[in-house]
């Protein structure tokens, strides 16, 4: 899982920075103060899994069977595609997804959960 993650990881670093920057210089004048702040909020939450991300891939290449890791970075993965994709469709799009954002937030708890469990159960 730790050749998933850790791409995965580039990637979402990558798209997040490029995100963080589009809301920096793109779209500051063409949005509204507070959902320029949701934007940004879709941005730190991605780039924060991001690093988690890379943690867990890490561990992962030194417990390669940790099924709380794996399921930690699962979660840390649907997490951002719902949590802080929803948002940054909201605001680009003026979709409003309803349950989908705290959904992804459930994903990232759940995820931390089972990095906390399978921290505590590594050998």
């Amino acid at each position: 899982m730790a050749r998933v993650f850790l791409p995965l990881a580039a990637l979402s670093g990558l798209t997040g920075v490029a995100l963080g920057a589009f809301a920096a210089h793109g779209l500051r004048a063409r949005l509204p103060e507070g959902m320029l702040a949701v934007f940004q909020t879709g941005v730190q939450y991605q780039l924060w899994h991001t690093a988690a991300l890379i943690g867990v891939g890490l561990l992962l290449l030194r417990q390669p069977e940790n099924v709380l890791f794996k399921a930690s970075g699962g979660l840390f993965v649907l997490g951002t595609l719902l949590f802080s994709g929803s948002l940054y469709l909201m605001t680009l799009a003026g979709l409003r997804l309803g349950v989908v954002t705290p959904m992804g937030g459930v994903c990232f708890m759940l995820g931390w959960l089972c990095f906390g469990v399978g921290a505590l159960r590594v050998r």
